[in-house]
Parts: structure tokens; sequence; C-alpha cells
């Protein structure tokens, strides 16, 4: 959110598939909640839904310089796939890739 991204969901988001793709939304109970560790749950400006076209699985670490193209299937929709890093540049790279898309 620092870098101009939009909160829809924190801790629990709800994925919806339909003809058009994937959609997140939030639980009503936590809708424009989110939490800043060390400083409490915040209130923030939250989009009602918003369309998934990309995939970050923090839980593997990329080790490939220029990784191959990866994909995943969520609800049997196929969406690019980016594994995490520890690099500072790491989000600021995502909010490119989804600016622009990836090359190649």
């Amino acid at each position: 959110m620092a870098l101009g991204a939009q909160l829809v969901a924190d801790d629990r988001t709800e994925v919806t598939a339909t003809q058009t793709g994937l959609y997140a939304t939030c639980p009503p109970a936590i809708a424009g909640l989110i939490e800043a560790r060390g400083v409490g749950i915040l209130n923030a400006p939250a989009l009602p839904r918003a369309r998934l076209v990309l995939a970050v699985d923090l839980g593997q670490t990329e080790s490939d310089r220029l990784p191959p193209f990866r994909s995943v299937t969520i609800m049997g929709t196929a969406l690019p796939l980016v594994l995490g890093s520890q690099s500072a540049h790491f989000p600021s790279a995502l909010l490119c890739y989804l600016q622009g898309g990836r090359h190649g």
C-alpha cells in the first residue's frame, strides 16, 4: 500500500470464479481493516473487489536470476506465478510487473 497498491483484504480473502476471471473480496466483518504489526489494527480505504491477475508464493524463494515463466491454476483459472524474494526491491518489482507485465 505504501507503493500505491490498494487494500482489498488482509487475513481472510474470499475468491470467486466467474466467466471473466477470479475475483477477491473481503468478508464484511474485516473490510477496511489491516493489521500493522507493532502498531495495531488500522482503518484503510479498501476496494470492494479486485480481479486476480498474478499469484505470488511467499512460501517459496526464487533462486534464479531470470526465472522461467511459471503458472498456478486456481479454481480452474491459470495465473502467472512469481516466487518470493527477500530482496528489498521485491515489492517494487511486483508493482512494476502488475503495471507493465513481464517481457519475454
